[in-house]
């Protein structure tokens, strides 16, 4: 949208406002307006660049590891008084990422040529009895230096949970053995 003010300011005295405005299609009203803030334009555009290079150096110093917040707080440290969000804007349009540091830990590697299992439940996740339908989940967390993998067993009907082993290792048997007294004691109770 400000493309066409900055046409209309650009090739104003060559052709007249009012013959672009008509070829545009532009109101008398916005066209006069749009021209009015050309100049408060170029100003944010040259302020914009000028915190863009704060940004590009602030990005090399730290080696190209820091992202919006950091970027943020360094301009601020530079007495640049910048929101994150206009310097989230500015990162993008200069093409500028922070590095992702964190690495997912992959648990599962799924066997292509194994069948599905199947949906015993059939999508039903209602039941009218308690402990006619379980269902369950399996997660992992950091703890004390270490993975824990904590498996969820839920009774359907009632939204209890009457079981919840965890262990140092993934396992199918941390899912499927209903005896878990040789795994680690139960972290918390609900």
């Amino acid at each position: 949208m400000t493309g066409r003010w900055d046409f209309v300011s650009v090739h104003r005295a060559g052709f007249g406002v009012q013959r672009i405005r008509r070829v545009l299609g532009l109101s008398r009203p916005g066209c006069y307006r749009g021209v009015a803030g050309a100049p408060a334009r170029g100003e944010r555009r040259a302020a914009d660049d000028t915190l863009a290079a704060g940004i590009r150096e602030i990005h090399t110093g730290h080696r190209g590891t820091c992202g919006v917040r950091r970027i943020h707080a360094g301009l601020r440290g530079f007495g640049h008084t910048v929101s994150r969000k206009r310097g989230e804007r500015l990162m993008r349009r200069e093409g500028i990422e922070g590095r992702h540091l964190r690495r997912r830990k992959r648990t599962t590697v799924p066997d292509r040529l194994a069948p599905p299992a199947p949906d015993l439940v059939r999508r039903d996740f209602t039941a009218a009895a308690l402990d006619g339908k379980w269902c369950g989940d399996i997660t992992y967390a950091q703890a004390g230096g270490t993975w824990l993998y904590l498996a969820c067993v839920l009774d359907i009907c009632s939204r209890r949970v009457p079981g919840w082993p965890t262990a140092t290792r993934m396992r199918t048997g941390l899912v499927t053995d209903p005896d878990h007294s040789a795994e680690l004691p139960v972290l918390m109770a609900w």
